[in-house]
This record gives C-alpha cells, sequence and structure tokens, in this order.
C-alpha cells in the first residue's frame, strides 16, 4: 500500500506530534490566517495586547489579555488552546474577537508553553481551578461588563483539550456565561477505552505530544504505564479519566452551548458530542450542534465558517444581541464531490430545525452471508487491520480520502467475519450509527472484535470505509456466547444505489490493543442492519465549482438558451414600452409543486418595484420566496403570469439578465488570489469587456478598501459577504438581488451592509433583499412585499405596513395621576390606556384605529417641565408617505367606509391631539406603536 498520498508527504516535516496536536485543535476554534490584518482593514479598532504572568497556586501561567481600549464595558471570552501548546496558538483569534468589542484573555495551559505545574488532564483541582481564578480576574477588569459584583459576563471556547477545558469550567463554575467547544471529549474515559478496549496509539500520541511522562502528574503517568503494559483498561484507570470529564459535572452545565464536533476523527467521534448534547439539552439550555468535515485524523476544518458561527454565538449569548442568526440547531458539511481545479473536495452543509440524534429514523437491512462465520485473533495481535492511522491528519488524512470514495483501510483474509446486504435501489444518505446484534462466542475469556460499515461499489472490489473509522467492543465471558448489540461508528455518508453495505467484524486493528493470545471466534448474525437516515436534515444547494464561483445570471441563461435553442426554437414575448424604465413587475406569477396539479408554491403574485427603491421580500418557510426569485432570474419557468425586467419578459436567456445582478448566499472564491483578482477573473468568464465591469465604483459602494490587494484567505466573514456583493455588483446591474445578504454577520457589519445597499439604491438603481432579519428589513428597506403560502399578502411602504396597526404610543414628558388617564380613556375613539414606560399605550376603538395610526406622527423637540403648556410650539403632525403609484397589477385598496374617515387628511388625528392639550396631557410624542415584526406576525397570522 503506497501511502506518498496527496497531502500526506508534508508530514515529514511535523518532528514533533504536539505541535500538530496544538495545531489541528487551535484551527478549529476560530483559527483564520491573518485576522490580525483583516481586522485592521476591516475599520475595527486596534487590538491591545498585554501580557502578564499571574500566580496561582504556586503555579505561574503565561497569559495575554486584548482588548481595543477604551471605558466602555464588554463581555470577556476565555479562549483555550489545543493539547501540546500554548496561548500563542489562539493569538490570532483573540485580536479577531477582541475586534468584534469583546475582552479575550488566552493563557497556557499547566505545563505548557511558559507556564510552569504539571499536566493534570484538565484536573478540577489543578487545570479547572485555574479557569475560576482568570474568571476571578477578569471580574476587576474595568472593561468588563457585569452580571454582578465577582460575576463577569464570559464566555469560553476552544479545542479538543480547549473544549474539554470549556465544557468543565461551565460545569465548576456557575459564572460561565456560554461556551463552544470543539472536536473534544464528553467523557475521556470512554474516548480513550471505548467499550474497554484500549485506544493505544493515541494515548502514545497523549503522552508523546505532552512532552513525556515526567510533564504529567504522576498518578496520569502511572496510568497509563499501567494500562500499556496489560493492553487493558482497568477501573482505577476508568475512574481517574472520567473524574476530570465534562460527563462528571453533566448536571451542572447549563449555559448556551454550540458543540462544534469533527466528522474524520477517530480520536474523538461524534457520539462524545452526541452525549454532551443529551445531557446538556436536559438541563434546560439551548445546544446547537455541528459536524464539520475535518478532526483529529484531518479534513477541512471550515475556519472562516466556524469562526463566523462561534463570533454569533457569543454575540447572542454574551452580548444579548436577540437579531443574531446563530445558525440551524444542527448543521452537517458534506461533500459534494470534487474541485476539477485542485482535487479539493467540495463542501455543502445540510442542517436541520432540531438535532436529530444518532439513532432518527432507522431504516432495516438485511445481511446476507454465512450466518456463523469464524476467523482468529492471530498471535500478538500482529498482523493488524488498518483503518484511521493516528498522528497522520494535519494535512488531509485517510479520512478525506474515504469523503472522495477512495478505499485506504485494509483487512487480513481469516481475521474478519464479512456480512453483506444487497444492492441499493436507490440512494442512501446514511445520518447516525448503525446497530446490529449478533452472538459472539471465543476460545478465549474474552473476545475483542472491530466493527465497520463499508460502502461497497457494484463490482464488489472498490470498498470505502467512511471516515476510518471503527467501534471497538470487548466481549466478557465469551466462551459460553453472549448475544451484543455492536453501535457501529457515527457517520454521516452517501451511498449510491447500486451500491451495498458490508458489516465487517474484524479481530485486529492498528490504533487498537487485542489480546496477545491467539483465540478463535465465531460471530453469528442476530438481527437485520439498522442504519438512521435522518430525513429532517436536508443538504443546501450544491456550490458550483471555484473556478466558476456563482456565474453571473446573464451567462447561466444564455448558457441555457443555447441548449434550449439547439433543439428548437421559443416565442418571446415582445417588450412592454410602457413598463421601459421599471425595473420589476410581477403579474399573476403562479408554479405549482412538482407532480402536483393543485399544490402551488407561488399563486397569483402581484407587485412592482420601482427605481430608488430597497424592497424587502418577506415571508415564513414555505411562503414561496425562493421559488419567486427563481423564477425572477430565469432559472425556473413560471406555470403561469409574468415576470417583466425593464419591460422584457424573463426567460432563460434574455439579453435584459445582464441588468440583473444577484449575490447567492455561499459564494466561493479562489483562498490565494487577492480580492481584486478574485473579481477580474471572474468578470472575465462572462465574456464581456473590462471597461464594462465598471470595478471601482462597485469596489466603493462595496466599501472594501486596502483589502482588495490581499489574499481572500485572510478576509473576515464580512469581508467576504462585501466581496460577494460587489461581484453582484460588477457591471453596476439596474437591479440588484440579495439572497439573506447578512447572515453569519455581527452587528456591526450587518449594519455596514446595510449602508452597501442604501448606497446602491441611491444612485437610482433598484435592489431586492431577502430576508429573516426583521429589524434589518425595517431599518434598510423602503418597501415590503409580504408573501404566505405563496400568495401576496401585503405590498407598499414600509412606513405605511408598519403604521397600519391600531396602538398609539404617546410619550410623556412628566407623569400623569390615574384621573387624569381615566379621562383620557373615556375618549370616544379610546378603547382601552395602559401606562408604559415613559408614556401610555392607547388601544383605539375599531374604525378609528387606521386612521389615527397612519396619519399621525407627533414629536416634540422641547418638553416642558409643567402640565400648562402640555404640548409646545415644537410640537408638529406628519403624515406618512405616500403610497406606491396606482398600480393595475397589485391588490385595489379596501373601499372606504361611508362612517370610517379617509386614511389621509383625516380630523380624527387632530381631534385626539386637541383633546390630549384640552385635559393638559404633557405630551411628549405620538405616533404608531407597532415593529416591524409585531405587524409580519400579524399579516401572516400563525404561519411563522
Amino acid at each position: 500500500m503506497d501511502l506518498r498520498l496527496p497531502g500526506l508527504q508534508g508530514l515529514r516535516r511535523l518532528k514533533h506530534p504536539r505541535r500538530w496536536l496544538a495545531a489541528t485543535a487551535a484551527v478549529v476554534v476560530l483559527a483564520a490566517a491573518g485576522t490580525w490584518t483583516a481586522a485592521a482593514s476591516d475599520t475595527k479598532p486596534p487590538v491591545h495586547q498585554t501580557d502578564r504572568t499571574m500566580a496561582i497556586d504556586g503555579v505561574k501561567l503565561d497569559t495575554s489579555y486584548f482588548t481595543t481600549g477604551g471605558s466602555a464595558r464588554r463581555p470577556a471570552v476565555l479562549l483555550a488552546h489545543g493539547f501540546g501548546g500554548s496561548k500563542e496558538d489562539v493569538r490570532k483569534e483573540a485580536e479577531d474577537l477582541a475586534g468584534d468589542g469583546y475582552a479575550v484573555l488566552t493563557w497556557s495551559a499547566r505545563g505548557f508553553g511558559k507556564s510552569t505545574g504539571r499536566i493534570g488532564l484538565n484536573d478540577p483541582s489543578g487545570e479547572v481551578k485555574d479557569v475560576s481564578k482568570l474568571i476571578d480576574w477578569l471580574a476587576k477588569q474595568p472593561d468588563v461588563e457585569l452580571d454582578k459584583p465577582g460575576d463577569p459576563r464570559v464566555g469560553m471556547a476552544g479545542g479538543s483539550y480547549g473544549g474539554a477545558i470549556s465544557l468543565l469550567a461551565a460545569g465548576y463554575d456557575d459564572r460561565v456565561d456560554a461556551i463552544a467547544p470543539a472536536i473534544t471529549y464528553w467523557n475521556l474515559a470512554d474516548a480513550l477505552f471505548p467499550n474497554d478496549v484500549f485506544k493505544k496509539l493515541w494515548a502514545g500520541i497523549f503522552i508523546n505530544s505532552g512532552g513525556g511522562c515526567a510533564k504529567f502528574e504522576p498518578t496520569l503517568c502511572q496510568m497509563y504505564d499501567r494500562v500499556a503494559e496489560s493492553g487493558k483498561p482497568d477501573a482505577q484507570a476508568r475512574a481517574l479519566l472520567e473524574a476530570r470529564s465534562p460527563s462528571a459535572v453533566a448536571t451542572h452545565i447549563n449555559v448556551p452551548t454550540l458543540l462544534l464536533q469533527g466528522q474524520t476523527d477517530s480520536l474523538f467521534p461524534l457520539g462524545q458530542a452526541d452525549a454532551a448534547e443529551k445531557a446538556i439539552r436536559a438541563n434546560g439550555a439551548p445546544v446547537d450542534v455541528d459536524w464539520i468535515a475535518g478532526g483529529h485524523d484531518g479534513g477541512d476544518m471550515e475556519t472562516s465558517r466556524v469562526q463566523a458561527r462561534v463570533t454569533s454565538w457569543f454575540d447572542r449569548y454574551l452580548k444579548d444581541d436577540k437579531n443574531t442568526d446563530t445558525g440551524p440547531a444542527f448543521r452537517v458539511t458534506r461533500t459534494g464531490g470534487v474541485d476539477s481545479t485542485d482535487g479539493a473536495a467540495l463542501l455543502r452543509g445540510a442542517s436541520g430545525s432540531a438535532y436529530p440524534g444518532l439513532d432518527s429514523d432507522p431504516r432495516a437491512f438485511a445481511l446476507t452471508g454465512r450466518r456463523e462465520q469464524s476467523f482468529t485473533n492471530p498471535a500478538g495481535a500482529s498482523p493488524p487491520a488498518i483503518s484511521a492511522l493516528p498522528g497522520l491528519g494535519s494535512t488531509g488524512g485517510l479520512s478525506q480520502l474515504s469523503s472522495l470514495g477512495i478505499g485506504v483501510s485494509l483487512d487480513f483474509p481469516g481475521q474478519y467475519a464479512a456480512f453483506d446486504s444487497a444492492p441499493l435501489t436507490t440512494g442512501l444518505r446514511v445520518t447516525g450509527s448503525p446497530t446490529v446484534t449478533v452472538h459472539v462466542k471465543s476460545t478465549s475469556d474474552d473476545a475483542v472484535l472491530f466493527g465497520k460499515i463499508y460502502d461497497v461499489g457494484p463490482s464488489g472490489t472498490q470498498q470505502v470505509l467512511p471516515s476510518q473509522l471503527v467501534t471497538p467492543l470487548r466481549v466478557e465471558d465469551a466462551k459460553s456466547g453472549k448475544d451484543v448489540t455492536i453501535t457501529l461508528p457515527a457517520i454521516d455518508y452517501d451511498v449510491q444505489s447500486g451500491h451495498h453495505l458490508r458489516l465487517v467484524l474484524a479481530s485486529t486493528d492498528l490504533g487498537y490493543a487485542s489480546p496477545a493470545a491467539p483465540a478463535t471466534y465465531t460471530v453469528t448474525l442476530k438481527s437485520d442492519l439498522q442504519v438512521p437516515t435522518a430525513p429532517g436534515v436536508t443538504t443546501a444547494a450544491a456550490t458550483l465549482p471555484s473556478w466558476v464561483w456563482w456565474l453571473p445570471l446573464a451567462g447561466v441563461a444564455i448558457a441555457l438558451a443555447l441548449l434550449l435553442t439547439g433543439r428548437r426554437r421559443t416565442a418571446t414575448a415582445p417588450p412592454a414600452p410602457e413598463l421601459a424604465e421599471v425595473p420589476l413587475q410581477i403579474t399573476d406569477l403562479s408554479k405549482r409543486y412538482a407532480k402536483s396539479a393543485d399544490r402551488y408554491a407561488v399563486r397569483d403574485l402581484s407587485f412592482r418595484v420601482e427605481k430608488g427603491q430597497v424592497l424587502g421580500l418577506l415571508g415564513p418557510n414555505g411562503a414561496g420566496k425562493t421559488t419567486t426569485l427563481r423564477m425572477l432570474m430565469g432559472l425556473i419557468t413560471p406555470d403561469a403570469g409574468e415576470i417583466r425586467v425593464f419591460g422584457h419578459a424573463i426567460r432563460p436567456g434574455a439579453p435584459v439578465l445582464s441588468r440583473v445582478g444577484a449575490f447567492v448566499e455561499g459564494a466561493g472564491f479562489l483562498p490565494h488570489l487577492s480580492g481584486r483578482e478574485n473579481l477580474e477573473l471572474y468578470w472575465q468568464a462572462t465574456g464581456r469587456p473590462p471597461e464594462d465591469a465598471h470595478l471601482e465604483e462597485a469596489l466603493e459602494i462595496a466599501g472594501l478598501g486596502d483589502a482588495l490587494a490581499r489574499a481572500v484567505r485572510t478576509y473576515s466573514q464580512g469581508m467576504r459577504q462585501r466581496l460577494a456583493i460587489a461581484q453582484a455588483m460588477l457591471g453596476l446591474p439596474d437591479l440588484l438581488i440579495l439572497d439573506e445578504p447578512t447572515n453569519g454577520l455581527d452587528p456591526p457589519q450587518i449594519r455596514e451592509m446595510r449602508e452597501v445597499m442604501i448606497r446602491y439604491a441611491a444612485a437610482g438603481r433598484t435592489v431586492i433583499v431577502s430576508s429573516h432579519l426583521l429589524a434589518e428589513v425595517e431599518q434598510s428597506c423602503t418597501h415590503l412585499v409580504v408573501m404566505d403560502r405563496g400568495r401576496l399578502v401585503q405590498a407598499g411602504p414600509v412606513a405605511e405596513i408598519i403604521g397600519s396597526g391600531d396602538t398609539l404610543l404617546v410619550g410623556l414628558a412628566a407623569d400623569i395621576p390615574d384621573p387624569l388617564v381615566e379621562k383620557i380613556a373615556a375618549l370616544p375613539y379610546v378603547e382601552s390606556v395602559t401606562r408604559e414606560e415613559g408614556g401610555l399605550l392607547l388601544r383605539l376603538a375599531p374604525g378609528d384605529g387606521p386612521a389615527l395610526a397612519d396619519d399621525l406622527v407627533l414629536s416634540v423637540n422641547s418638553p416642558t417641565n409643567g402640565v400648562s403648556s402640555p404640548v409646545g410650539e415644537a410640537a408638529s403632525v406628519m403624515p406618512t408617505p405616500p403610497p406606491l403609484p396606482e398600480d393595475p397589477a397589485l391588490p385595489p385598496p379596501a373601499p372606504t367606509s361611508p362612517t370610517q374617515p379617509p386614511t389621509h387628511g383625516s380630523p380624527t388625528a387632530a381631534r385626539l391631539l386637541v383633546e390630549l392639550v384640552r385635559l393638559e396631557v404633557p405630551v411628549s410624542s405620538v405616533g404608531p406603536h407597532r415593529r416591524l415584526e409585531d405587524a409580519f406576525l400579524t399579516l401572516i397570522g400563525g404561519s411563522a
């Protein structure tokens, strides 16, 4: 077997395994090369670093403190490093978090870096106690936000060893407010002694990467020597590691937790995160789970995406920013093929609204072959079967190869039993841990088996071991035979139609200790193979290859048109001259669901968008927004109705699509090229003249500045988003479509994105933005289209939609007595009055509400100090902006009742103001009391 595989040769330069382990753990948390530079160019304030040595219980800890200065208090983050590393491994991540508005403290754990003391594997009386002392120190810093004296607002993040200390600190110190542990363990005994089988290679790497036995606490070194010599963990060893595991304080971890676990990880597999999720959720805390592509065995660590998600998690739960999108409850990264330019795996995400666990919706597969099979455990357990190769993961690893369909495992004849399923008639997505029950009998007292599931190709010769994972199992007292249920490794893996599954039970594995004495094992199949499928986890649309990125809509449409017109000519509706200056008009648009005659994704949809507008397209999931946008971009054809852009009917290949630009979440860039080079190469792919790109104008609107000269791999998430929007703006399209442009951005970046949209529309162009962030839509959009179940609910200016409520907020310059409140409530057009902080909420009687709410926005610049002049000379009454021009495509306005005042110019608003003055109410303001969120929920009812 040739191990000179792509990406593995560089491992020879890693002379010290501990450097690799530290690097792996550090990179998975928040790592992004050039974070410091990106922060500086992203208009973030400069970050200051202060190094100090803290003496804690006779141990000196080397620490660094990162802030941006200033007197404002901010939440704090403790950032822990991986095993074998030091605080230097997370410096860049600390700088980036500090630039995002956090006070960040990093430190080298006991026995690592410049810190003294011995390694205790996160001993509660050692490393965990150190964290509490560090929190004490943070509580005394003048720039750290406090929940109460001595209790700072603090979160923790870390990878591997650092992830475990984050979980442990949350269990032992209730001042920890949120955590984001990555590729770490829940029960260290289960991780190193799974099912009472010694994980000898990984345990040896732990000892060596820590500097050898002399660097550890004596009890740990003695435990390792004892288990390594016997090849079998004892109860004392298990108890020692369990006491230093987060599982020991499972009932005390009740803070918001983001669990990031690696799919290519034979050290801390997905089952560790599964156990953590169950325990923490049982305590009532919010828990999200994210299965990343990489792990301790290599693969893609998804650093940019992980960085953005961890930052959003802290923004939500430390900064209490309720508008922050923290992502789905469950997300898994899936391999979607290979990039033809560099051979790298193409990744795409799948998500679910709830974490499915490891046994969701299992399917049963009957296994064939001799139901009773015997095989040997060779003397000395040699030669061993090969699955994962611990320590060879820093630059790719065997696990990444298995994700690409390349089989690299090895089983020796006579040392395993195999059972096969029938070929699959349809594809199968395995998400979770398959299980099977077998009867095991041995000529020795104990049998040690290694269970694995292979994906076998149609020829029967190509077989792939997903993520190179195996389940070790010790069966005690096996001489008389025993039924055992084997829980196989948790994976997320796609088995193609025509392939079949193969269950293999082997007697040896290179990474584990097997009995040295020879023995014969006999295995009898007792059940079908149960395979979890998690149907609630849906995969996002696959990204295009990196050399294509997201081709401009014009290019895509032209390509489709060439394909279609090569076979037939299609009739094209003539332009509508009267709509030549109208960016978009949709008339009676309908699209049925596939294979359905009466179920519609979009039905009878009509609305119009004018120049200079920033239009928000809103609606709950399933409202038809995405389908509408796809039809607008010419990607799918409507079943009925019409879409016209500047008077031209939209169809695949329509030339008018060159006036449309679009940003789709997940746009890819070549990381080694600069931002400018990426955009120039992208424009070349369109085949249009360079001068038509208007590159400088697009870049000025996007506001990327000097960062354009740097490699994209150094960009922050916000900069990548702005670069993607600049890409959509190339050619300065008259109609710009943005789908969730603020996903993954922090509040300052969201504000910058809002300014980009407003600047773009200010030049007379038009922007359509689809977003779930209602507060952001309220601030950035001028008009709204609200959809529900495929239909139009309401369209119009934002102020008109928000202001159509029946409740007014009357601000007061001074408090008023209860009798005066009762007089206001007695007014004939007031249904009720409720005291609110700083004012009164007036609920209007039916029939009067719309007139008042639409008409009246009263402000007082200089409120009086008494009640003798309740309104003052600065008071003014301002009508809301006029409605959209009359449009035959829009539903007609509701008829005005003869008894109801007209919407504008109503005397009712003036009458309310006169009555308030007459009653000597000290009014400082009057206006509609409703946010976009309230209006949205009212419009769609229970659909959200």
